[in-house]
């Protein structure tokens, strides 16, 4: 895998861990992604719930393959101790990069019953964090569909906390389902992020964390 990207990002109440074959089990992540429930939180994604096992197998390889050529890092992630669920999988969330425009695009989904925790704007600080104190890149993207209001309420709140806003509307832009949904774009840029938090974040980045899991 490419040492770009840490295998491991813990946050107060969060632990990200690398979604690949070496770090999440395979089984684990299709019980998760091929529950009933699954289809309310794709219902605004290009993706759908796992029918079968080699749905996992074949999305945990391709997080491998990306990782390993430096195009995103998908994380698997799980409430620390002390949290309800702690240790379960509550969800996956991930970061793609765009190195010739400077540029890292995030995304997250989790499981319903962790909804409305925070954790969405908890792991975007620190995805945030590691794509300029990290990787050194210019500027965040976030995007969602602009019929999927939860997901709106999120991400302006924490892109607000972290110095940006809202770009505008992008039509035509997210395939899902039958249909082509527009999207609502949100960016912060290095400099505005460290003017709203002064650098400062809270977690820790760990590589080559396999004895350590």
């Amino acid at each position: 895998m490419s040492d770009l990207f840490p295998d491991v990002v813990e946050t107060e109440r969060l632990r990200l861990v690398a979604a690949t074959p070496d770090y999440i089990d395979t089984f684990d992540a299709y019980e998760l992604c091929s529950q009933p429930y699954m289809d309310e939180v794709t219902e605004f994604m290009p993706w759908s719930r796992h029918e079968t096992p080699k749905v996992t197998s074949d999305f945990l390889e391709r997080c491998a393959s990306s990782w390993s050529e430096a195009e995103s890092a998908q994380f698997g992630l799980f409430p620390r101790e002390g949290e309800d669920g702690a240790g379960e999988l509550a969800g996956f969330g991930g970061i793609h990069t765009e190195w010739d425009r400077r540029v890292a695009t995030l995304g997250v989904w989790l499981q319903p019953k962790f909804w409305g925790r925070g954790y969405s704007g908890e792991r975007a600080s620190a995805l945030v964090a590691l794509a300029f104190d990290v990787l050194d890149l210019e500027l965040v993207e976030v995007k969602h569909a602009v019929a999927n209001e939860n997901s709106q309420r999120a991400i302006e709140k924490y892109v607000g906390a972290l110095g940006g806003r809202r770009d505008g509307r992008k039509p035509n832009s997210l395939p899902t389902g039958d249909e082509i949904a527009d999207q609502y774009v949100y960016s912060v840029s290095r400099e505005e992020w460290r003017d709203a938090t002064g650098g400062e974040y809270d977690a820790e980045f760990t590589w080559d964390a396999s004895d350590g899991l």
